[in-house]
């Protein structure tokens, strides 16, 4: 009998290593597939939640934000590239020059998850897709409803939704929710309520964890 695992994927649209995290994961459920059994909830964590509508130039951002240099931006990308293509992600870095606001799409992630039927994990794909590898724009609202019909969501329910506040105050409620409990950067995998896996981690150490908690350990 496999153990079913409940995961919390606290992460952001924006994110690249919560990609990295997500197919990592994935592949270490494959891995286990027999043993451990996934109930992926995905969480909201927003990197920078007072971004513009319009967004801000990219390496503009990254390096005022984390004091980087340009040489170190660019040699980050090379290795988020490289890690992207060896778990059968395709980061295309010369469609992506900016960083928008993500508020929307966590809006939309948590009504996916109301709809239930995988829908939440296809939408956070496809998201992760729209932005990495196609370089559109997460904060646009035609963005966010065309994305939402291609994994089978109601487009006129998501136009609608993106139009008012809907989900607001329970997607807000979640941020606060991992703040307070010490979640300040992203990917964070939290099993069964118990254990953190922090970070775009390898295939192995998800392995690893998946494994101790279907033991007990």
């Amino acid at each position: 009998m496999s153990a079913r695992i409940k995961i919390d994927f606290v992460s952001d649209v924006s994110c690249p290593w919560c990609v990295i995290g997500l197919k990592s994961l994935q592949a270490a459920l494959g891995r286990l597939d027999g043993r451990v059994s996934a109930d992926i909830h995905f969480q909201p964590f927003e990197l920078n939640p007072q971004m513009a509508p319009e967004g801000e130039d990219l390496m503009e951002h990254v390096t005022a934000k984390y004091g980087s240099t340009q040489e170190q931006v660019l040699r980050n990308r090379e290795v988020i590239a490289s890690r992207g293509a060896q778990l059968g992600f395709t980061f295309d870095m010369a469609r992506r020059d900016r960083i928008y606001n993500t508020f929307n799409a966590h809006r939309l992630l948590h009504w996916a998850e109301v709809e239930g039927g995988g829908k939440q994990v296809a939408l956070k794909e496809a998201l992760f897709a729209a932005y990495f590898t196609e370089g559109r724009n997460p904060s646009d609202s035609e963005v966010l409803v065309n994305v939402a019909a291609s994994v089978g969501l109601d487009p006129e329910r998501a136009r609608a939704i993106v139009a008012s506040d809907e989900y607001a105050a329970e997607v807000r409620a979640r941020e606060q929710l991992y703040l307070r409990s010490g979640i300040h950067s992203v990917p964070a995998v939290i099993l069964n309520d118990e254990y953190l896996v922090q970070g775009g981690q390898p295939v192995e150490a998800f392995e690893q964890a998946l494994a101790q908690v279907a033991a007990g350990k």
